[in-house]
């Protein structure tokens, strides 16, 4: 079936708009519209408003008689019950009812620390609310465009048309690759995605397509400023007029010159910064404690009325806002404060768009507007935002934009829109650029999705730009250093002469490569173990200036303007060449801007280039954020002058024995010796060099049989050069090879493998998945339990346990970070047992210290490795607190590390504690002289220095790990 139209959908943190074209049958287009989408607009009506609110409601079982359409079908992926309520009536129920409100879903597809497709939306929900994932949530509201479209065009389903979606241009490839798996989910295939600045660009260029050299006279470069609910979003566009002697009726070039960095500040944040002041002063200046996460949603909500009522044209000099009791309260609990029109505009104008110099930068001090689990913007103020933008973007000596475009819901204020033009014409010595009226910025963006798509087939104006950044290829190669992860607002530019830190990179993909171009690395080769992982770290360029750089252009970059983007990787089977060990081939890798708008990555052998494998980008994150990091494409020699001397070392143990005398147990058992002296102390062994000696381990696993000493070293060595268990792309394949020896246990039964087997387990317990932790809980509740009460009672055991101590259980159990919350719970009040009281077998004061470290591990704000949705809730951290501060903090010292972990400051209402108990916990450590790191963890939101890493983890981390908060 042929397209009968075509159709742009902004999926929008705060609302999603669909416009559309009609196709003639020879492929003209009609007029662009509006689609008024299918929603409850209050209690039992149904009602066409072109705008969605991107918010869902769960109710309680019977709350509503309406929920889902009574005639649409939900996503695939979304099976939540009741059914969610999604649109006007759900955003209004969710000012009503606190804690049952899923919004901004799309900020967090491009939240990296949390896992995005796990069910922890709504933020901060009791247990009787059923969650989604923020991919869920993105596809449930295109599920209902979806059900609404084909209800209205039964002979043209929305599967079917030429379809374009939106996002911000700042979305990385992760972000981008969540949002089209939220369109799959709806059943939307395949829709070809456009960054939002220049989709409202479109919109305008669309308009004036008929005199457009007349609209644009003058204007060289044309900035977009797209502060939306969300993000917000700076793009800019050059504009070459026609030639003088051009025939009449010649249309300028448009071509996107650079885009900004991803920005999660917008309207939302503004909601937020009022929510704060009315609670001030629903709390009478700070004498009540604060509003639970859940009902400052509530008040959120009210306060985007307020803002919306307030910011208007004709605006009433005050409003009322009232927040509503709970339960049989709803009414007679409701507390209400008065919002003034001029403190509110003072207070968005001012704190969001400041008079700032060109030269000004953001602010990196983070501030009060974190909350509910979103790491926003740590500086508000939009304006030092933009000039960082425009001063990175533009060459010394080029001029500033001449033209400004205004998009996005906040500009529908006439005061913030004046402010940013009075900014921008002091930054040009008085000037004010010119203003292109954006006659309605809610739906420009879908209406731009459209005219975005008749110009890629020759019906408008078209804008130029393709790929919006550069992409480039890490290299790890001699003389090179480690890259760090990147600061806001870093610059693209060759670091300093003389600089030592420069990063070596390749480019892979420049910016403005068209799409459907395939560009190969022809000078650069790879070659690849059969059988083994591969991993590709890519990266793209900050805030670009100048002309881009060529495909495989070596580049030495600042690593501070490089954002990292999530890692490639394959495993190519040695079936597919050879079988023999270290068998390879050689590949070089291609690149592409898929006609969607997508990166894809392949790696093609030289010597027959039908043989190609994917190489997919890993969206689910196995820990923390990481630094960095270059491509696997290093020989043994190069990780290490002596490391196949080492491999050859560990082959002489644990390979085949072909004719060659046994080792002496000695040999076997100085291994690790062995292998220091020949590559220095194992504490600064670099993970790349870890991780090739886990390879070569696990090549020759079946070599620690032999004996229970071969065993043992194996276990130790093993569980070293793979500790943390995350932080290289492909060490999720690895645990999962490893995770295959786990059931049959230990094959030697010797209390030194036994304790080698569990210090392997919580050394790797961080690329665990749930599943696999719940397995280790299991063993971890029968050792500790027959070590603790021998001879009582015994839960079944299970299969193929091995035997643990109490310390070694102790260990574990604080690694298993991603057990469910309420097992989490068990557990630590199961290690404060014995401190409160309880009598255990051969207890002692360095045990005590033992549990007191893991309940910090177990019950920390911050998870060393696990998502922040997975964390104890705050009144179970409250309560051992309360059981912390009743023991002797100088005799006990490890109760002031427990403490500043169950107290931590992370900004986010919902995992933080009460401030009464933070102050309580705040007055300990002074008092008991503990270590000043741990006061200011609980004082203000700070990122671990790297002893504090060490007492968290228990031991050294790989050089190059960086935790990131």
């Amino acid at each position: 079936m042929a397209a009968a139209f075509v159709v742009g959908i902004d999926l929008g943190t705060t609302h999603t708009v669909v416009a559309s074209a009609p196709l003639g049958e020879r492929g003209e287009a009609g007029e662009i519209t509006l689609f008024g989408i299918d929603q409850w607009v209050a209690p039992g009506e149904l009602g066409r408003p072109a705008l969605l609110p991107s918010v869902r409601y769960h109710p309680a079982p019977g709350e509503l008689s309406e929920s889902a359409l009574p005639w649409g079908e939900r996503a695939a992926c979304d099976a939540t019950e009741p059914p969610a309520l999604i649109g006007v009536l759900a955003r209004q129920r969710g000012g009503e009812v606190p804690g049952r409100l899923v919004a901004s879903a799309k900020s967090w597809l491009s939240h990296p620390q949390a896992d995005r497709l796990a069910a922890i939306l709504p933020w901060g929900a009791d247990d009787s609310v059923a969650r989604v994932s923020p991919v869920t949530a993105s596809a449930s509201y295109l599920a209902q465009v979806c059900a609404a479209w084909n209800r209205h065009h039964p002979d043209a389903p929305l599967e079917r048309q030429r379809l374009v979606l939106t996002l911000p241009a700042s979305f990385d490839e992760a972000a981008r690759a969540l949002t089209l798996q939220a369109a799959r989910e709806a059943g939307l295939p395949e829709p070809v995605l456009l960054e939002e600045p220049q989709a409202a660009f479109g919109d305008w260029v669309w308009r004036h397509r008929d005199h457009l050299a007349e609209a644009l006279a003058g204007v060289r470069r044309v900035l977009v400023c797209d502060v939306g609910g969300g993000t917000s979003d700076f793009t800019l566009i050059d504009v070459e007029p026609p030639a003088p002697d051009a025939p009449a009726g010649t249309l300028p070039r448009l071509r996107r010159r650079a885009v900004g960095q991803h920005l999660m500040l917008g309207g939302d944040n503004m909601d937020l910064a009022l929510a704060h002041l009315a609670e001030r002063r629903l709390s009478g200046g700070g004498a009540a404690p604060p509003l639970s996460g859940a009902r400052l949603s509530q008040l959120v909500a009210r306060c985007r009325v307020a803002k919306e009522t307030l910011l208007a044209e004709a605006a009433p000099e005050s409003v009322a806002v009232t927040l509503l009791g709970g339960g049989a309260k709803l009414v007679g609990g409701a507390r209400s404060v008065t919002l003034g029109r001029d403190e509110v505009q003072a207070l968005l104008v001012d704190g969001f768009f400041p008079r700032v110099p060109v030269e000004a930068e953001p602010q990196r001090a983070r501030t009060a507007l974190v909350e509910f689990g979103l790491p926003y913007a740590s500086d508000a103020a939009v304006t030092r935002h933009l000039a960082a933008f425009l001063r990175r973007s533009l060459l010394p000596g080029e001029a500033l934009p001449d033209a400004v475009l205004l998009n996005g819901g906040v500009f529908r204020a006439g005061q913030l829109a004046a402010r940013l033009v009075e900014v921008l014409a002091a930054w040009r010595g008085g000037a004010a650029p010119r203003l292109l009226q954006n006659a309605d910025p809610d739906v420009a963006v879908a209406r731009g999705a459209v005219a975005h798509a008749l110009a890629r087939h020759g019906r408008g104006p078209r804008i130029g730009g393709g790929a919006a950044r550069t992409v480039v290829l890490l290299l790890d190669e001699p003389g090179a250093a480690s890259p760090r992860r990147p600061r806001e607002g870093g610059d693209p530019r060759p670091p300093a002469a003389g600089r030592s830190d420069a990063c070596r990179a390749v480019c892979l993909l420049p910016r403005g490569t068209d799409a459907g171009r395939t560009l190969a690395l022809d000078g650069r080769t790879f070659r690849l173990r059969l059988g083994q992982p591969v991993r590709f770290h890519l990266a793209s360029l900050r805030g670009e200036a100048g002309p881009p750089p060529e495909p495989g252009a070596l580049l030495d970059l600042d690593p501070d303007a490089l954002h990292p983007l999530p890692p490639v990787a394959t495993v190519i089977e040695a079936g597919e060449g050879s079988s023999a060990r270290g068998a390879s081939v050689t590949v070089r890798l291609e690149a592409q801007l898929s006609e969607i708008g997508v990166l894809a990555l392949q790696a093609v052998a030289v010597d027959d280039t039908h043989r190609r494998w994917a190489l997919d980008f890993q969206l689910r994150a196995s820990g923390p954020a990481d630094a960095l990091q270059p491509a696997q494409a290093l020989t043994d020699a190069q990780i290490a002058p002596r490391l196949p001397e080492a491999i050859a070392a560990i082959e002489r143990l644990f390979g085949a024995r072909v004719g060659e005398s046994r080792p002496a147990p000695k040999e076997i058992k100085q291994l690790r010796q062995t292998l220091e002296s020949l590559l220095g102390p194992r504490e600064g062994w670099a993970r790349p060099l870890a991780r090739r000696l886990f390879d070569v381990l696990w090549q020759r696993a079946r070599g620690r049989r032999r004996s229970a000493d071969h065993e043992r070293v194996w276990l130790n060595l093993a569980g070293w050069c793979l500790r943390p268990g995350f932080g290289d792309p492909l060490d999720g394949w690895r645990l999962g090879q490893l995770w295959t020896i786990f059931e049959a246990g230990v094959e030697h039964r010797d209390a030194q493998v036994a304790i080698q087997w569990w210090t392997l387990w919580r050394r790797v317990a961080g690329g665990l998945d749930e599943a696999a932790q719940l397995r280790l809980l299991d063993d971890f509740g029968y050792n500790l339990q027959a070590a603790e009460h021998p001879g009582a009672p015994l839960p079944p055991k299970p299969p193929g346990l091995v035997q643990g101590g109490h310390d070694d259980m102790v260990r574990l159990g604080a690694t298993l970070e991603r057990i469910p919350p309420e097992h989490k719970a068990e557990v630590g009040d199961w290690l404060l047992a014995p401190l409160q009281g309880e009598k255990v077998a051969n207890a002692s004061p360095e045990r005590d210290a033992l549990r007191l470290w893991a309940l910090g591990r177990l019950g920390a704000r911050q998870p060393f490795h696990g998502s922040v949705h997975g964390v104890v809730p705050a009144e179970v951290a409250a309560r051992w607190i309360d059981a912390l501060l009743a023991l002797d903090w100088r005799r006990q010292r490890m109760a002031a590390f427990a403490a500043a972990q169950l107290a931590r400051l992370t900004g986010d209402r919902v995992r933080d504690l009460d401030a009464a108990r933070r102050a309580q916990v705040l007055d300990r450590l002074a008092a008991s002289g503990a270590a000043p790191s741990w006061y200011r963890m609980v004082d203000e939101v700070v990122q671990l220095d790297a002893a504090d890493e060490q007492a968290l983890f228990g031991e050294s981390l790989p050089p190059g790990l960086v935790l990131v908060d």
